[in-house]
């Protein structure tokens, strides 16, 4: 087998391994060690590669960066472009918009009852870090407008 370069989601860790879970491919590797003492939910651009013979369990060859992604739950509405974006959604649908640069922003159509309760399960879902270790972003920020059923979900870099 061969080494693998990747952002990965570290889903499981503690002082002896972790499990790395490669954010675009959905690939599982299983450190045999964890002396880099990576936590869970932190965002891993790395390289690994089995450790023969059996080639089960992976070590690290190299780490580019190693951090937590920022989930905030802001008290700031909708941005005016995720307010224009959700006029043109029905409930359920999502809209995705690139950023220039890196990073991206998600505008969700919800019930207005359930703005709440979809706003924390974006906040609280492991996914929302997958998915901004797969765009770049070190910070998360949700925002709502509860009355118009809006959730503006915006991945940030740096």
């Amino acid at each position: 087998m061969t080494e693998t370069t990747a952002t990965f989601l570290v889903t499981e860790a503690d002082a002896d391994s972790a499990v790395l879970r490669d954010v675009d491919a959905g690939q599982v590797y299983t450190l045999a060690d964890n002396d880099s003492e990576f936590e869970p939910e932190m965002v891993v651009g790395a390289t690994v590669k089995p450790v023969p013979p059996m080639d089960v369990v992976y070590e690290l060859v190299d780490v580019d960066y190693a951090r937590h992604v920022d989930v905030v739950d802001t008290d700031l509405s909708p941005t005016k472009q995720a307010m224009e974006a959700a006029e043109s959604l029905s409930v359920g649908e999502v809209e995705r918009i690139e950023r220039e640069g890196t990073g991206e922003l998600h505008v969700l159509s919800v019930p207005p009852e359930d703005t709440e309760q979809a706003a924390q399960d974006v906040i609280t879902d492991a996914e929302t870090v997958a998915r901004a270790g797969r765009v770049g972003a070190v910070r998360v920020e949700v925002r709502r407008d509860a009355d118009a059923g809006v959730l503006n979900v915006r991945y940030l870099p740096d």
